[in-house]
């Protein structure tokens, strides 16, 4: 972990964001979607092992 100055605290700005209202027409919309699936099989077999790998996959599109 990086200590930090005060003399680069004192450097560091900040900025505002715009009221609601001046967002409020903006179109911005977020499509989010998310599969997760996995299949695995021990069928009436004494001391086996059963494996499964999951397929994960998450798509998002913003406009």
């Amino acid at each position: 972990m990086q200590h930090i100055t005060l003399a680069e605290l004192d450097a560091q700005s900040v900025e505002l964001l715009p009221s609601k209202e001046t967002l409020f027409f903006d179109l911005n919309w977020a499509n989010v979607y998310a599969t997760n699936s996995s299949v695995a099989a021990n069928v009436l077999t004494f001391g086996s092992l059963a494996n499964s790998q999951a397929y994960q996959a998450v798509i998002v599109s913003q406009g």
